[in-house]
């Protein structure tokens, strides 16, 4: 494969980015990410945060009433994010490194997100 060819993150990234306030409820998230069908929502707060819907299942499995719960309560922050024009195998190691589905994509402010779903789809072509 010569390198033109190689697929980076702006090529299977989903645009537009879907957030969410770090006020909102962690119901409100769960709503909003079965609306958008999607798996996480960043949270735009200092650090970066995300919610992820792994993050909405732990807190009902703990018993949380995640209809007062805030997302900034179960939100994960400092996370790791991915540039645009990294490969998709840079991509792929980072969240096998991190254990992790998703990586917010930042170029200067957040514009997309990857996932592990993204690099499947794009690998099932």
């Amino acid at each position: 494969m010569c390198p033109s060819d190689r697929v980076t993150v702006k090529d299977v990234m989903s645009t537009p980015l879907e957030t969410i306030s770090e006020e909102a409820t962690v119901m409100e998230a769960a709503q909003q990410m079965r609306e958008k069908d999607i798996n996480a929502l960043v949270v735009r707060t200092t650090p970066r945060a995300i919610i992820s819907s792994t993050d909405v299942l732990d807190a009902v499995a703990g018993g949380r009433n995640v209809a007062e719960l805030q997302v900034t309560d179960v939100m994960i922050t400092n996370v790791e994010t991915a540039s645009p024009d990294l490969y998709m195998e840079e991509v792929a190691a980072m969240m096998t490194t991190y254990g992790i589905k998703h990586l917010p994509v930042v170029d200067n402010d957040y514009v997309g997100m990857v996932s592990s779903t993204d690099i499947t789809a794009h690998l099932s072509k």
